[in-house]
């Protein structure tokens, strides 16, 4: 069944005349808007996820588009299918700031609408963290400035709730054939450099892996093994040693540091030994 604020109302169990309740979130004009408040509905719904869990074998959930649909729902389709992990897709718009709408250097309200989204679903549903990745994609153009915020952390959802960030250089939608808020891609190394050795839940895009050749794929392969090795995990804990407009450093956990950017920079300490290193970015482990 679909919310009233549809113009087509098509149901197995209602007449097809028959309208739902109003929408409890925003309308995309590119699918139906599921009346979510109708029990019937969410009792299909959950019978469909733990199947997927139980049968076909999926362990963690995607949630798109969650603007589209109250939070409470994704709460409860997570209390009831159980998956091991769950993320959602809530995508906001940045704060940009007049006249030659630039991003504002402090995107608070952005990460905390997104907060507030994770909160409402009792904590239980991640979210891909927009937040970080409209703020890297501006300072690896030379602002990385950008990538310590007024408290010495990281600006994005991953400063304030990192085991709940799920960070990202792009998916289909902002990149690949949509392109629709694509990351610079001479900077795309300098992108994982940083979210591969940083709190949060890092994710690869396929395209980046399997697509962008073996050297691409070779160097992102680099850094995860050293993610792992090192045990960096979503709680982390970074100390941010400099962030210029063509320099970022920090060190993470006191067993990994990093930088980014064209500017010259190496660790003092001799034990820290060169992990991995490319265009504008290297890596160090003791």
């Amino acid at each position: 069944m679909v919310a009233s604020t549809d113009t087509i109302v098509i149901s197995r169990r209602l007449s097809a005349t028959e309208p739902g309740n109003k929408s409890t979130g925003d309308n995309f004009d590119g699918v139906p808007n599921i009346d979510h408040t109708q029990p019937f509905v969410r009792k299909d719904i959950i019978e469909w996820l733990i199947w997927l869990r139980e049968t076909i074998g999926f362990q963690d959930f995607r949630f798109d588009f969650t603007k589209g649909y109250a939070s409470k729902f994704v709460k409860e389709y997570i209390e009831e299918s159980k998956p091991l992990f769950a993320v959602g897709e809530y995508w906001d718009s940045c704060e940009y700031a007049p006249p030659d709408n630039r991003l504002s250097y402090n995107q608070d309200k952005h990460r905390q609408r997104i907060i507030n989204w994770i909160d409402s679903t009792g904590g239980l549903c991640a979210a891909f963290d927009f937040t970080t990745k409209g703020i890297l994609q501006e300072a690896v153009k030379g602002e990385l400035w950008r990538l310590r915020d007024p408290e010495e952390k990281p600006p994005g959802v991953m400063g304030w709730w990192p085991s709940r960030s799920v960070t990202f250089i792009e998916n289909h939608d902002t990149g690949s054939t949509q392109g629709h808020w694509p990351f610079p891609s001479d900077h795309v190394m300098e992108g994982y450099a940083y979210i591969l050795t940083h709190p949060g839940i890092p994710t690869v895009f396929y395209d980046h892996f399997f697509d962008w050749g073996d050297s691409f794929h070779d160097e992102i392969a680099k850094l995860m093994e050293i993610r792992k090795s090192q045990d960096i995990h979503s709680r982390s804990a970074v100390k941010i040693l400099e962030a210029s407009s063509n320099l970022y450093s920090a060190v993470i956990d006191d067993k990994l540091c990093m930088k980014i950017g064209e500017g010259p920079w190496c660790p003092s300490d001799p034990e820290w030994k060169l992990a991995a290193c490319g265009d504008r970015y290297a890596v160090w482990h003791m």
